[in-house]
């Protein structure tokens, strides 16, 4: 893999590989499952659901809590991570920071943000921003757009709001999206959150998504602090999730009665 004309071989097979696996999973709901179950997972701290788990669980909550929401990860997935990694490998120990390199590492990014596999494209990021952007100029919008995946990482998955600031100044970077999840953070405005999240693309969800579980658990607590009752599809809205992914991975007690939710009861006096 040291021959630059192999990488460029290797690359194509890469592509090629993932293109057909797009294709033969049929459908983008699939595509998210697999992206989904292929996640390494996130680096949040698990925190205290006293707020959520006041009420004894219905009978359909229990049920739903036994149904599995993941899936298991096509083997095909692991192959192609693997298969970047070696490349990558590569391609830092030849020193490579050609427009091939270039071109090779806006796809792994892309390509592993959605996978959620951190490890992966957050190096990539670093280095096409720190090595190979300083020898081969990414063009205004590339860099617009990944420096906007760094800052979102920074953000959303390390909570690192102090250098979100510094790396916005070291590029001059300005999107109002990008600025919104940002405001939305530091607020803890989850209808801010849930709403940009509906109107931005696939690359920008999932760098998002590290953040979720973070406003879910937010929005929860808010819930139970205000609300002795609320409609399901409220408390839904409130979280952007379905009322059997609250139960099983939130692990929100509160009874659920036809469409009304039972959030606390009045103290009796």
């Amino acid at each position: 893999m040291n021959d630059l004309k192999a990488q460029e071989t290797y690359y194509q097979k890469i592509v090629d590989r993932w293109l057909k696996f797009c294709a033969e999973t049929g459908n983008s709901a699939e595509l998210d499952r697999q992206f989904a179950a292929m996640s390494i997972g996130n680096n949040e701290t698990q925190q205290a659901k006293t707020d959520i788990q006041t009420t004894s669980k219905s009978p359909e909550q229990k049920t739903s809590t036994s149904t599995s929401l993941s899936t298991t990860p096509a083997p095909e997935l692991a192959v192609v991570l693997m298969a970047m990694r070696k490349l990558r490998e590569a391609m830092v120990a030849t020193a490579r920071v050609d427009e091939f390199a270039q071109r090779a590492y806006m796809f792994i990014i892309r390509t592993t943000i959605l996978l959620k596999h951190w490890e992966s494209y957050h190096a990539a990021l670093l280095y096409l921003l720190r090595r190979i952007h300083i020898i081969t100029r990414l063009s205004a919008t590339e860099v617009q757009e990944f420096v906007g995946y760094y800052i979102l990482d920074l953000a959303c998955r390390q909570g690192d709001l102090q250098t979100v600031y510094k790396v916005k100044s070291d590029y001059k970077y300005s999107d109002r999206k990008i600025d919104r999840v940002i405001h939305a953070l530091v607020h803890d405005d989850w209808v801010v959150f849930w709403m940009v999240k509906g109107k931005v693309d696939g690359h920008v969800r999932a760098l998002m998504s590290w953040s979720e579980k973070r406003m879910r658990m937010h929005a929860l607590k808010c819930l139970a602090r205000s609300y002795f009752t609320a409609e399901k599809g409220f408390v839904e809205r409130s979280t952007d999730s379905v009322w059997a992914a609250l139960v099983k991975d939130m692990e929100v007690g509160w009874e659920l009665d036809g469409d009304r939710v039972t959030i606390r009861r009045p103290k009796a006096r």
